[in-house]
């Protein structure tokens, strides 16, 4: 597999090498020693989910507080997304910028985003179906929104406003800089002194 850096910090898509004959084919999705070499440190698995959306579904901008934080590392088995990794890290040189991924069960590729990143997907398909490796398990106390819908983040969606499926929870989130006057974004500097943590 080939694990390349995304333009904002603990972000990283990786392409898998698919190897396929008649009878199908067989690819690594996760390898713990090569990731780690290309992080500094391992995925610590806490917990996997599985969600599948209708094409237009908008899930996130999702993220946790940190300390713990929760690292993800995704991936596309069935139909396409558009996978969004937004940097809401206070302090961050890319702060409110993103970077996005497409996966889809073609090329299978994957995105992994480090602790502190804000996620969201946009299934291009009905029955886009993904896989989640989580390090930690899901706190419903710690889990935050920032809407997707924000102007401020750019966020790039296929379908119009009216054909977006979203949770209650993600209309209602606030915008990028209602979360900083909040003082609920995750802070840049927490986040570098929980990734040496991690390294060390």
């Amino acid at each position: 597999m080939k694990i390349n850096p995304l333009g904002i910090e603990g972000a990283f898509e990786i392409v898998p090498v698919q190897r396929g004959d008649s009878r199908g084919l067989f690819l690594e999705w996760y390898r713990h020693d090569l990731f780690a070499e290309a992080n500094g440190h391992p995925l610590r698995l806490a917990q996997a989910n599985l969600s599948v959306s209708s094409r237009g579904t908008v899930r996130g901008v999702h993220y946790a507080d940190v300390a713990p934080g929760q690292a993800k590392y995704v991936t596309c088995v069935r139909g396409a997304v558009l996978d969004f990794v937004i940097d809401i890290r206070v302090g961050s040189p890319t702060f409110g910028q993103h970077e996005v991924v497409r996966l889809d069960d073609v090329d299978r590729r994957e995105v992994y985003l480090a602790e502190g990143l804000g996620h969201a997907i946009c299934a291009l398909t009905d029955d886009a179906t993904l896989l989640y490796l989580c390090s930690e398990t899901y706190a419903p106390q710690r889990e935050r929104e920032v809407s997707p819908l924000d102007p401020a983040l750019g966020l790039e969606f296929p379908f119009a406003r009216d054909e977006l499926i979203l949770s209650d929870k993600d209309v209602a989130a606030p915008t990028l800089a209602e979360a900083a006057e909040r003082g609920l974004l995750p802070d840049y500097a927490a986040c570098k002194r929980l990734y040496a943590d991690l390294k060390s």
